[in-house]
């Protein structure tokens, strides 16, 4: 494991999680509400739901914000949770079940089915990411490439899954990349050296990475002295000869065109971590129901 990103699983903010759930809701309801529900089923009437698994090999995860979801349409619904976050679910398995009324549970359903679904379809994926490195001392680092306003909830899920959250956003870490240096007037080489020294010159406190996509900007890192240097979009070929360079000076990660399919390779290249944009970004949604029940 990196020093740089230890494997620790981020709580939930329940204040930007909450905000999330209510502006969900405010989308699905409007002003006039379930109007089908209103309209069908009594307002007396209640039943049991449960959640249900409709694939196999899915890590659950946000059976919480689910929960949440829930619980703000109608405290008066009752919610157990029949597995826990991180459990490995086959098709047919029973995540929870609720009983209350019937029409605030069919008001919550789909908003609190999409939270769910989405956050399983991350942690899952992150698993499988996660288990393609298994064997290596590599680990699988997530991006901000994440759903604007999800970051924590789908960070969250990564980490459930088994990987690694990367940076959190763009305050707790200082990251270089070409972009930076070139707008800094800092565009060769050289400029790696300088644009380092000026990152730990503001914030000292801060781990300080750089992007590097040829070895003589891998060379400039290491004279920097940089903690971190992201291998970007670099081949196999060319990612061992920066590592047998690097020589455990810096961790590395590697970085741009990863791929489930690539990892075991590059999982034995020696580097430090392997970032993909896909745990989150170009993620499916679990298949989960809501089935319900007239209570008796």
């Amino acid at each position: 494991m990196g020093k740089l990103h230890p494997a620790t699983i981020p709580p939930i903010d329940w204040g930007r999680a909450d905000h999330l759930i209510e502006l969900a809701l405010s989308e699905d309801l409007d002003l006039d509400g379930d109007t089908t529900t209103l309209a069908v089923i009594p307002q007396e009437t209640l039943c049991r739901a449960v959640l249900r698994c409709k694939e196999s090999d899915m890590i659950l995860a946000g059976l919480d914000v689910a929960k949440r979801v829930f619980e703000i349409v109608d405290p008066e619904i009752d919610f157990t949770a029949l597995k826990k976050e991180g459990d490995l679910c086959q098709k047919g398995d029973l995540l929870a079940e609720m009983t209350g009324p019937a029409q605030s549970i069919l008001t919550a359903e789909r908003t609190a089915l999409n939270f769910l679904q989405r956050l399983c379809g991350v942690a899952s994926t992150a698993h499988r990411y996660a288990e393609a490195l298994r064997g290596t001392d590599c680990v699988i680092l997530d991006t901000r490439k994440t759903t604007p306003g999800y970051r924590n909830l789908e960070k969250y899920a990564v980490a459930v899954g088994g990987a690694v959250n990367h940076r959190i956003g763009l305050f707790d870490m200082v990251m270089i990349k070409d972009n930076h240096r070139e707008l800094a007037l800092l565009g060769d080489t050289d400029g790696i050296v300088h644009a380092v020294e000026r990152a730990r010159a503001k914030y000292p406190e801060l781990a300080v990475e750089v992007e590097a996509d040829r070895l003589e900007e891998v060379e400039a890192a290491l004279k920097a002295k940089a903690d971190c240097i992201m291998l970007d979009n670099m081949s196999d070929e060319m990612m061992q000869k920066a590592v047998k360079l690097i020589a455990g000076r810096a961790e590395t990660e590697a970085s741009g065109g990863i791929t489930l399919e690539r990892l075991p390779a590059i999982g034995k290249i020696g580097v430090t971590y392997v970032s993909a944009g896909a745990l989150t970004h170009s993620v499916k949604a679990a298949d989960i129901s809501l089935d319900v029940e007239v209570a008796k």
